[in-house]
């Protein structure tokens, strides 16, 4: 069977042209932005937290599987880098954009729990994991990917992804499964 996605985003040739002539290298994995599509899919009116915008390539295939009701939050440290998002997607009314350090947005933030969290960067994930956790609504769903080795991590790096999939596996308002799929995924829902 063949599981790359059978349609792309409208955006996503633009946004890759974008990413190359920026030289940003760490984009949304296709399969793994098909799974983000369908996932936004099953949450009519859902409000959704992509933590690490990049040049917009999970925030293409995360509105392309929104509803108009839906909403999202997307964050992202490197100002410029979002800037191809931001120009991308300004017209659209479903998505915030915030260029700031996660981890200070996720402090700050004092708002509604989301239906559905990808930590696609470090905070949320490797940092400020309670945090993102705690934003997560009852029935929400968690997806962190880029769990298998990948170019440019520090040298200890592969000890902190085992320490965290261990950390989440052993909560116990967490049901999640491990994915040896697409960059390596752990997907959670939250039980209450």
């Amino acid at each position: 069977m063949d599981d790359a996605p059978s349609q792309l985003p409208a955006t996503m040739l633009s946004l890759r042209a974008a990413a190359r002539e920026t030289g940003f290298t760490l984009s949304c994995e296709e399969r793994t932005g098909n799974l983000l599509a369908v996932l936004a899919a099953a949450r009519p009116g859902g409000r959704i937290l992509e933590l690490g915008t990049g040049v917009g390539e999970g925030t293409a295939w995360l509105l392309s599987g929104m509803d108009e009701a839906s909403s999202l939050v997307t964050v992202e440290l490197d100002p410029a880098v979002q800037a191809v998002a931001r120009e991308q997607f300004s017209a659209d009314p479903r998505v915030m954009f915030v260029a700031e350090d996660g981890g200070n947005w996720l402090d700050e933030y004092d708002g509604e729990p989301f239906d559905l969290v990808f930590a696609d960067t470090w905070p949320g994930k490797f940092t400020h994991l309670d945090r993102a956790l705690e934003l997560l609504a009852p029935g929400g769903i968690y997806l962190i990917d880029d769990l298998f080795p990948q170019p440019g991590w520090p040298e200890d790096h592969a000890a902190s992804v085992k320490r965290l999939l261990a950390e989440l596996e052993e909560r116990e308002n967490l049901r999640s499964v491990r994915m040896a799929w697409a960059s390596g995924l752990l997907m959670a829902v939250r039980s209450g």
